[in-house]
């Protein structure tokens, strides 16, 4: 699998890890990832560590995981950014919206 989920030891944030590409193909792992949190959980954090790549759908996709979170989570931060991938991020003004670092 080429995206893992990981809820912190005291439930109050989930870590999601990325491989190599976010793309399209990511869509249904993505959103599953999100969909069943405890409602403990208040931050979720986007690894980007290991991806080289992200398209315009990756971009829309945290959009509709914030938006499908926003009131449940107050803290959504994109963590491990690689330069290229951080580059698009910021382009797109992502680091508007996310905590980006």
């Amino acid at each position: 699998m080429s995206l893992e989920k990981k809820l912190s030891g005291d439930n109050t944030s989930v870590r999601i890890m990325i491989e190599e590409k976010f793309d399209f193909g990511k869509v249904h792992d993505f959103r599953d990832a999100y969909s069943d949190l405890p409602d403990s959980v208040h931050e979720v954090i986007v690894d980007l560590s290991h991806t080289e790549y992200m398209d315009s759908s990756a971009l829309g996709m945290l959009l509709n995981m914030q938006k499908a979170l926003n009131g449940k989570v107050s803290r959504f931060k994109i963590a491990n950014c690689r330069p290229q991938v951080a580059k698009i991020l910021k382009i797109s003004r992502f680091d508007k919206k996310f905590d980006l670092s």
